[in-house]
């Protein structure tokens, strides 16, 4: 099982004007510690109330990640998960190309159809119905997949023309980065799952019964896409925090997640800014979940 870390909160001791220095120490410390992705959310405002206030602060994600890929050699990096909604996706998929042609190829395209409608209104955003966001979603998904192959014939959606879509340097990563659609909605994102994407992410707070049922989901509509579910990477978000488990109690937790079918852990770590609990991963989890 494949270990990662997703960075979620910037409220960090000393301040905002701390963040810079504690940040690079946490990307050194993932690098270090042999995590496999280096994730940060796609968000403008803190998740309110979920992780925090709306005040809190909120790094843009892939600016944060061009950051982290100057100071890494091995981590790959990626955006858990970007909205489709922010940014038109030929500026998108120009902005992980570069990530991966900076970083030597470590680059995912994280996507989904977005949901955070305090922040869009907030900052201006347009937030359209689900179904408009979805087929804003697939589109998007379908302008990565030909522009990533070369294709330049032009691309005419509802939502979305593009006449001439090149994107140049191409990415390192061959065929092309590898694309992670975020969220467990049966009838729209796991099939988006199946028909365009090397990995989904759901919660391990679901419980294992609505886990192995969204699996089951995901197996069906890759049947129906003529694809085999096995080349599809799962990846499940788990909180982890050492202060309420040990590293067993972890290791323990995963293990059950990857009878599941789950072959990719994506942790968020409680006082990820220290140098510890990092450590501590590196040393006693990723291993052991690493012969799973």
């Amino acid at each position: 099982m494949k270990v990662s870390i997703q960075v979620s909160r910037f409220t960090w001791p000393g301040g905002d004007a701390e963040i810079g220095p504690t940040f690079a120490r946490l990307v050194r410390g993932v690098e270090d510690a042999g995590f496999d992705t280096l994730w940060v959310m796609d968000h403008f405002f803190q998740l309110d109330p979920m992780l925090g206030s709306a005040d809190e602060p909120m790094l843009e994600g892939h600016t944060a990640l061009s950051v982290a890929a100057g100071m890494t050699q091995r981590v790959r990096l990626g955006a858990l998960v970007a909205g489709v909604i922010y940014r038109h996706p030929s500026l998108l998929v120009k902005t992980v190309t570069t990530l991966d042609v900076l970083s030597g190829g470590r680059a995912w395209l994280g996507v989904g159809a977005a949901w955070y409608q305090r922040e869009c209104e907030g900052l201006g955003f347009e937030f359209p119905r689900p179904a408009a966001r979805f087929e804003m979603l697939e589109e998007a998904l379908r302008i990565a997949h030909q522009t990533w192959q070369g294709d330049r014939s032009p691309i005419h959606g509802k939502h979305f023309r593009l006449e001439e879509p090149v994107v140049s340097p191409a990415p390192v990563t061959r065929p092309r980065p590898p694309i992670l659609i975020g969220g467990g909605g049966e009838r729209k994102t796991l099939r988006l799952v199946a028909r365009y994407a090397e990995a989904c992410n759901l919660f391990a707070q679901s419980g294992e019964e609505v886990l192995r049922h969204k699996l089951d989901v995901l197996e069906r509509h890759c049947a129906d896409a003529g694809r085999d579910p096995g080349t599809v990477e799962k990846t499940v978000t788990v909180p982890v925090n050492f202060d309420k488990a040990s590293s067993q109690e972890v290791i323990d937790r995963c293990a059950g997640l990857s009878r599941l079918g789950f072959d990719h852990a994506i942790f968020n770590v409680a006082r990820d800014y220290t140098v510890e609990p990092l450590a501590r991963v590196g040393t006693e989890i990723i291993p052991a979940l690493a012969a799973l």
